[in-house]
């Protein structure tokens, strides 16, 4: 497997076995507020990056155009093709799904979205 963010290595977990909030340097209040909210709410490990929009896969998602716009935004990911041989491929199918893991994601950010609503 390709390591996520080669030269964020150092940092961060190469296990695949936790959910990325990532935000470019102006949301990193909004990010704080999501991961807190998570943790809270959520059984399944995580890690926050708020990182300039240069470092590689930093604005690879929807949340660059909001960023455009000048919002806040952030991007909630497994990190993909960094650490899944299979992303976008043939081989993507559904058998490599962990429901579980899935779920307790899932079930965590209904959570975040509540708490930061309220």
């Amino acid at each position: 497997m390709t390591p996520y963010w080669v030269h964020l290595a150092l940092f961060y977990p190469w296990t695949g076995n936790f959910i990325a909030f990532v935000a470019n340097r102006n949301s990193r209040d909004l990010l704080f507020e999501l991961v807190a909210a998570f943790r809270r709410h959520a059984r399944f490990q995580s890690e926050g990056l708020a990182a300039p929009a240069w470092i590689t896969g930093v604005d690879w998602s929807d949340h660059w155009s909001f960023w455009e716009e000048g919002y806040a935004a952030v991007m909630i990911t497994d990190t993909a093709l960094y650490r899944y041989s299979h992303y976008h491929d043939r081989k993507d199918t559904p058998d490599k799904i962990c429901f579980d893991c899935l779920a307790r994601v899932t079930g965590g950010l209904i959570d975040v979205v509540k708490a930061v609503s309220e």
